[in-house]
């Protein structure tokens, strides 16, 4: 039996997961969390085997934990399951320590797929994306630049996006203001824009 935690902030789709696999002989889902740290204090309790996480999580967002995951339960593997754009987010998950990325829109059969690989030690990435990386295939402006942004800078991007502050995205990823600061200088020369205004605007603009 594969036991899962569900971590996302959106009640339907924790509720939905939960009754997806309510009737499964081979998968279990024995609880799911609304944020980031609610993921460790379940885990002081319960032993998973695979977290099925989003992105984007109140108090500490989906990559930020992936990090933490690594050092503290190297022993449970995380699925990214999440309406961000693939071509964006999953291969800075997965160097991250995530051993999968899978979108929402992906259908039961792919779900179920995806964690019977993680779970036999397996990397999941769609076919789509395996090819475009695996065959060096031309993918679009958004993931090229985004290729080019380092884990940690992706991590403080998507937080500016959402309208933290650099103090509290200090403290959320443990890191001095003054890091941050160099982190928004980086992304601000890598993105081509003078501004916060325009680097928030353009990093929504290449999520789309």
């Amino acid at each position: 039996m594969i036991k899962l935690l569900v971590a996302d902030h959106h009640p339907i789709i924790r509720k939905g997961l939960e009754l997806l696999f309510v009737t499964s002989p081979h998968m279990q889902v024995l609880g799911s969390v609304d944020n980031g740290e609610a993921i460790f204090d379940f885990l002081k309790n319960n032993r998973i085997d695979i977290i099925l996480c989003e992105t984007d999580l109140p108090k500490l967002n989906g990559i930020t934990a992936l990090r933490r995951l690594k050092k503290e339960h190297p022993e449970v593997k995380t699925i990214m399951f999440s309406s961000q754009p693939e071509e964006v987010y999953a291969i800075n998950t997965i160097k991250a320590g995530a051993s999968g990325y899978l979108c929402k829109t992906a259908n039961i059969i792919t779900l179920k797929e995806a964690i019977i690989k993680v779970n036999d030690g397996g990397v999941y990435l769609s076919r789509d994306l395996e090819q475009r990386f695996g065959l060096g295939s031309r993918i679009s402006r958004g993931g090229t630049i985004y290729k080019k942004l380092s884990t940690r800078e992706i991590e403080v991007l998507k937080l500016l996006t959402i309208g933290k502050k650099n103090k509290e995205i200090a403290k959320e990823l443990l890191i001095n203001e003054k890091t941050v600061s160099t982190y928004k200088a980086r992304l601000m020369k890598k993105l081509n824009v003078t501004n916060l205004i325009d680097l928030v605007n353009q990093a929504k603009l290449l999520e789309l």
